[in-house]
């Protein structure tokens, strides 16, 4: 009887080690969160190195002169924020900005930067990966829009990798979204006829 009880108690244990990688697998969260945390770190060093905040993120006079206000980070140009565009500048100027630094005139005409954050109707929240990669590839908007416009300087960030530009899709979808609408860029025959 004591065999009994012990192969018993043996069997079970042999069970209990052979089921536990299976409820161990089943338990752990699906994807590989290792990678995704990674990449996201990635791209969260990519976007705070490369200049991202100059333009995306509205700057403000603040204590030290001024400087992005992190409360918008990365919202593009205020839908609030109305431009008074000059008809020329005066010689050897070509570009001028607005005091946020994110509304820009020269000869293309006005362009408006972008919302990166996630918000669904006025950002990036219903682009995709693929998507942001093709638009920094092809110069266009989501890809295959329009072309994007000066000072956002296209012709540099296409050397990012696929694997670094995936990588700051992810951390922008992690940031805190802002609905803010970006005006759409104008022509120069459109802001020189409204400056009359």
């Amino acid at each position: 009887m004591q065999n009994t009880t012990c192969e018993r108690l043996l069997d079970m244990l042999l069970i209990a080690l052979i089921a536990a990688p299976a409820v161990s697998a089943a338990a752990a969260p699906q994807g590989n969160t290792d990678t995704d945390t990674a990449a996201i770190e990635r791209g969260r060093y990519i976007v705070n190195t490369s200049g991202c905040h100059d333009c995306h993120t509205p700057w403000i006079d603040g204590p030290s002169g001024p400087g992005p206000d992190m409360s918008r980070a990365l919202s593009g140009h205020p839908e609030t924020e109305k431009v008074a565009v000059p008809a020329m500048l005066p010689p050897p100027w070509v570009m001028a900005g607005t005091t946020t630094n994110t509304a820009y005139y020269g000869p293309w005409g006005v362009s408006f930067t972008a919302n990166l954050t996630p918000d669904r109707e006025t950002g990036l929240g219903k682009w995709s990966s693929k998507m942001f990669i093709e638009t920094i590839r092809n110069g266009r908007h989501k890809g295959r829009g329009r072309e994007i416009l000066p000072p956002m300087p296209i012709l540099v960030y296409r050397n990012f990798t696929d694997e670094d530009l995936a990588a700051i899709f992810a951390y922008l979808q992690t940031i805190p979204a802002v609905q803010n609408k970006v005006p759409e860029p104008l022509a120069p025959a459109e802001f020189v006829t409204s400056t009359d």
